[in-house]
């Protein structure tokens, strides 16, 4: 909806409700003000009110939730829907969720995840859970699951025993996938995590680990192990694909890539004929199903 308003516009029917000591009073700009702050980061407050007014206006919204970083942004657009419409609304905001070493969850942060299941797998999402750090796991399991105190208690027991087994994490990878993509998906999860790590993969599991598609007629016959590697993504070119498989870094279907010069035959190809694929990793944790389409 801001792809159709115009400047002028903007400034006159929005940045008119906002004086400078208003905007300069909010934690998120007096925060900066000594280290710097763009005219960017400034202005947003007036996008993101702007878009609560929107959205008050169109859909009836009385109600924006969000981290605690974003009371400034929230009470900017609580302000704005006041004095355009009359109308009181509200806000409500939490404490951000953070790791042990203080770094947020947030859509941008490395290694972010996605309830949606076309932008992160079920295997994934499962996978990014297990790999939660001890110091972490307990108040997880607290913050999202819907366990019982005395069930993440005896959990916390268990793994306190064995560190390694990571069995709170395995508990709580399983309760948050079978809540967000349901009981099914995280078994399937479960299933591809114990076959990947335990060389046991088969085609049915492979479903489940992300997946990249390319036309066999974008690559040469021969099937150049180094132009499937940069075809999955696993490596970001020839050359890279040439020093990770010299550095021991690379799997084809479970097996160390050992030679850059490795060419693929159709013996090394699984999967039918419309759709034949093969597993890549690269180091312990990063797979991808290459599928070669006609």
């Amino acid at each position: 909806w801001l792809r159709g308003v115009r400047l002028m516009d903007f400034l006159r029917d929005t940045g008119k409700h906002f004086t400078l000591s208003y905007m300069l009073q909010k934690e998120s700009v007096r925060s900066r003000l000594d280290s710097g702050i763009s005219y960017t980061e400034f202005s947003y407050m007036l996008v993101q009110a702007y878009d609560y007014w929107h959205l008050h206006r169109t859909e009836g919204c009385e109600l924006q939730a969000g981290g605690s970083d974003q009371w400034g942004n929230i009470t900017a657009g609580i302000e704005l829907v006041g004095k355009r419409a009359g109308k009181q609304v509200h806000g409500l905001v939490f404490p951000l969720i953070t790791t042990a070493s203080g770094a947020k969850f947030g859509k941008s942060e490395a290694g972010n995840v996605w309830l949606d299941p076309g932008r992160t797998s079920g295997y994934q999402f499962y996978q990014f859970w297990v790999n939660t750090d001890d110091r972490d796991v307990e108040r997880y399991l607290k913050l999202f699951t819907f366990l019982r105190l005395d069930r993440i208690a005896a959990a916390m027991a268990q793994h306190a025993a064995d560190p390694s087994k990571r069995l709170a994490q395995r508990l709580l990878a399983h309760e948050v996938t079978a809540t967000v993509h349901g009981d099914q998906a995280a078994e399937q999860a479960v299933q591809t995590s114990a076959a990947l790590f335990g060389g046991t993969l088969s085609a049915e599991h492979s479903h489940a680990m992300p997946e990249r598609r390319v036309s066999r007629a974008q690559l040469p016959g021969s099937l150049p192990i180094i132009e499937l590697l940069v075809a999955s993504g696993l490596a970001t070119s020839k050359s890279d694909a040439r020093r990770g498989i010299q550095g021991s870094g690379f799997y084809l279907n479970g097996q160390q890539i050992g030679s850059v010069e490795l060419e693929l035959g159709e013996n090394e190809l699984q999967g039918p004929p419309e759709a034949r694929f093969v597993i890549l990793r690269k180091g312990k944790k990063n797979y991808v199903r290459l599928v070669l389409e006609p």
